[in-house]
């Protein structure tokens, strides 16, 4: 008499063919069969903190943009009695173009003893750099640029830009198919690129300290400006973002691991 063979699920996700044997009583023989591994899905608590971590990354991004973008990097002011006239000269660039301002005394504030800021109304005149084209130093109150410290700081920052973008896309492609893989590859590039926009910023001043050193015959006030700021700030949020994903990504939160010893030590 042939066995009658029953296929039961065990509870490790493998299924065990069980033989009714001929006296009634169940011979088990287990099949052998593979474990079917399925890929973990987030729960919508956990995607409502990823988006809100991913707002956290975009403002970074929109700064960066922003400060990338414009030419208010530092500014450069003479004095405003240098030239004994009812105007004055100040300057203001960026990581791509540069502006020269006429400006008039009067409207300066009086307790100013140099010329600016860049952002009161007067004669303005800008360029773009010509590192990138034809490999030329720019001049700015007889003092001459170094070019490879500006085309350096220029590369960082698009560098970190490429790398923002990279983050955005690993974010998108996990919410949108519901899996954390994709959270480390993103705190790896927010993180890389606020690093990147912050070390941006120092190469520039360095470029800033250079171009001042270059020539003594006039003398400027500089200060570094509010895209600066802009970008400063950005590189803190980028960073700030991508821990928040890196401590998504863990399959358990740190401050949630010390909870059981907590409650075992109180009780």
């Amino acid at each position: 008499m042939w066995a009658n063979y029953i296929v039961q699920p065990e509870e490790d996700g493998r299924m065990g063919v069980v033989g009714a044997g001929p006296h009634g009583g169940l011979a088990g023989v287990k099949g052998v069969g593979r474990a079917t591994r399925r890929t973990p899905r987030m729960s919508d608590s956990q995607e409502g903190k990823i988006k809100l971590a991913f707002f956290v990354a975009i403002v970074g991004v929109t700064l960066t943009v922003l400060g990338v973008g414009t030419e208010f990097w530092v500014e450069l002011a003479t004095p405003k009695t240098w030239s004994n006239n009812q105007t004055c000269q100040t300057a203001h660039y960026g990581l791509w173009k540069g502006c020269t301002r006429t400006l008039w005394v009067d409207d300066i504030n009086p307790e100013r003893e140099s010329c600016g800021p860049a952002d009161l109304p007067g004669e303005s005149n800008c360029t773009y750099f010509k590192f990138f084209t034809n490999g030329d130093n720019a001049v700015i109150f007889m003092k001459t640029t170094h070019k490879n410290l500006n085309i350096a700081a220029a590369i960082l920052a698009m560098i970190a830009l490429s790398m923002m973008v990279m983050g955005a896309i690993c974010i998108t492609m996990s919410l949108s198919k519901g899996v954390p893989f994709f959270l480390k590859p993103a705190s790896f590039c927010f993180i890389l690129s606020g690093l990147l926009v912050l070390l941006s910023i120092l190469v520039f001043h360095q470029s800033v300290l250079a171009l001042l050193s270059s020539d003594h015959s006039i003398p400027l006030h500089h200060e570094l400006s509010w895209s600066v700021a802009c970008v400063g700030f950005a590189g803190a949020i980028l960073i700030m973002g991508g821990i928040l994903f890196l401590i998504l990504s863990l399959p358990y939160s740190p401050w949630e691991k010390c909870l059981p010893q907590r409650n075992s030590s109180t009780t």
